[in-house]
């Protein structure tokens, strides 16, 4: 069993000795699935977002590159298909992937009425193109600032729509079911009350857990609170495997690792090794504008070879001024260090970027609790196979965001007026012991993740690593914290646990799993999904995927 067995919540909690707030449907997570789902319920109905933070900070917000749809004459939605399929690598739903790229176009357009700003050229939606694509399809914002826009504009519009509060700073500690149904969730307040949300229906969509390693582009909330949450909870996750590192940070020694957008070689960026050397012409035809694992390993060998930290973008044989327009964000913080971005060499290495596993859903976005949905990069549809396309993530927060919201207004609709309180009491035994140095085990937890489970891994330092991970979980899982920091700790020694077991299994390599020990792509044994199942029970799929759905 592993992850060890744990209480089933983090915290004790009687429903007699804490607040209680009711809704029609419930949303956890304030990105752009979260208020996606929320606008999507039918006004008649409340609607309550609970948001970790300030609903303004998410990794929706702080998105680069920009949302990929099909809007010019010269594209089709066949041609945008195929591209996620072969990024993929043999593991997407074909039928999500057609469903969600046919969706893109209107989702695009009612971003657009809600007031969202994208750039433009010559009077049209500017399209732009990333690693993978085959067509310009990118719409973006800001120049290089698309997620701030967009979220403005989301943010926008739910606080002005009279059936949906947001309820930000509130840490969800987790889902409450009854007789095997999601029927609110357990939060902890501002003020470090506890507070029971009891809804009709409820929508996760808190996003990923990226700040699992060190070396990362994602915000302080990524610590994948919510697949963690829902694990507890009995919902199966799948794909965990599979984490995405993004080819581009910043690396400059005291600065955070800002991430420098696809967008930059997708406009014709190159990337260079120390001694000046163009490496991803010898790597992939496609160069620079390879999909994310291709460029990602390919620069952690360039990295090896050179013996050095890094390697550099260089932008200075591109017209200085339309860098400058296209990448004002980018400049700014490359200048905060003496950078210019038109003529200098970027320092820049891989980084964790995008979960795609997480929990399972179907095409309506349900889990497999009744009365809770999924949506975001908090979920596992289908999608992003075995590695996520360029610029496809936002715009699935939007389809799966939209489904679910649609779906758990419909669910509340059918459910009586009237909340019964369950009797849900946690008495669990909790130990005690001297106090933790939290910032130690975490610290330890990403330099174990790094080494173990980051771009290239291996069987043997993987088990090394979950016996490892077995010990930390046996005094930590079954203590109670009083803080975000401890809550946040047992989310991410969880949901470790996971994708190591989850890459332990798949002796295999495929999109952004790759293992020294098992360096080819086996359809034969390992064209199926990895399934995490309450109790610990890691297993591949019975039923395995047909070629003929999973590839171009």
């Amino acid at each position: 069993m592993f992850p060890p067995a744990a209480p089933r919540h983090l915290v004790q909690f009687n429903p007699k000795q804490v607040l209680h707030a009711f809704t029609d449907v419930l949303v956890l997570g304030g990105g752009i699935a979260g208020l996606r789902a929320a606008l999507a319920v039918p006004s008649s109905q409340r609607v309550l977002v609970i948001s970790k933070e300030k609903v303004e900070i998410s990794n929706s917000a702080w998105a680069q590159g920009g949302i990929a749809g099909v809007l010019s004459p010269e594209d089709s939605f066949q041609d945008h298909v195929t591209d996620t399929l072969i990024a993929g690598d043999g593991l997407c739903d074909e039928s999500v992937v057609r469903m969600v790229v046919e969706e893109a176009p209107r989702q695009i357009s009612d971003l657009i009425r809600m007031g969202v700003k994208f750039d433009h050229h010559n009077g049209h939606l500017a399209l732009t193109t990333e690693g993978g694509h085959s067509h310009a399809r990118i719409v973006h914002a800001l120049g290089d600032a698309t997620g701030h826009e967009v979220m403005r504009g989301m943010i926008a519009s739910a606080r002005g729509a009279p059936n949906i509060e947001i309820k930000d700073r509130t840490f969800t500690l987790d889902l409450l079911t009854h007789e095997g149904r999601c029927v609110g969730v357990l939060v902890a307040t501002p003020r470090e009350e506890r507070l029971a949300i009891w809804a009709k229906a409820t929508v996760l969509a808190s996003g990923g857990a990226a700040r699992i390693y060190r070396e990362t582009t994602n915000s302080q909330v990524a610590t994948g609170d919510g697949m963690a949450a829902a694990y507890r909870a009995g919902a199966l996750l799948r794909d965990m495997e599979f984490m995405q590192f993004h080819p581009t940070l910043l690396y400059v020694a005291g600065s955070s690792r800002s991430l420098i957008s696809e967008a930059l070689r997708g406009e014709g960026a190159y990337l260079r090794d120390k001694d000046g050397t163009r490496f991803m012409l010898e790597e992939d035809p496609r160069a620079e504008r390879a999909t994310r694992d291709i460029v990602a390993r390919a620069i952690m060998r360039a990295m090896a070879r050179t013996r050095h930290s890094c390697v550099y973008l260089d932008l200075s044989h591109l017209d200085s001024e339309k860098v400058r327009g296209r990448f004002p964000a980018i400049g700014r913080a490359c200048a905060e260090f003496g950078l210019d971005l038109t003529k200098d060499l970027i320092p820049v290495r891989p980084g964790a970027h995008y979960t795609i596993g997480g929990v399972c859903v179907d095409r309506q976005g349900r889990t497999s609790i009744p009365g809770l949905y999924a949506a975001g990069e908090v979920s596992s549809t289908g999608l992003h196979g075995a590695n996520r396309l360029a610029s496809n993530s936002l715009i699935e927060g939007l389809v799966y965001g939209m489904i679910c919201g649609e779906a758990a207004g419909r669910e509340a609709a059918g459910r009586a007026d009237t909340f019964q309180v369950p009797p849900l009491i946690d008495e669990a035994h909790r130990e005690t012991g001297p106090e933790l140095d939290l910032q130690d085990i975490l610290n330890s937890l990403r330099s174990l993740m790094g080494r173990a489970a980051g771009i290239e891994r291996e069987g043997s330092e993987m088990a090394e690593a979950l016996e490892q991970l077995r010990f930390w979980c046996s005094y930590v899982l079954r203590r109670e914290f009083t803080q975000r920091e401890g809550w946040e700790l047992s989310n991410l020694l969880t949901i470790g646990s996971l994708m190591i077991g989850s890459a332990q299994v798949r002796q295999e390599s495929r999109g952004t799993h790759f293992r020294r020990d098992f360096p080819k792509r086996d359809d034969t044994r390992w064209l199926r999904r990895i399934t995490c199942r309450p109790g610990g029970d890691i297993t591949a799929d019975v039923q395995p995927l047909t070629p003929e759905k999973t590839s171009a």
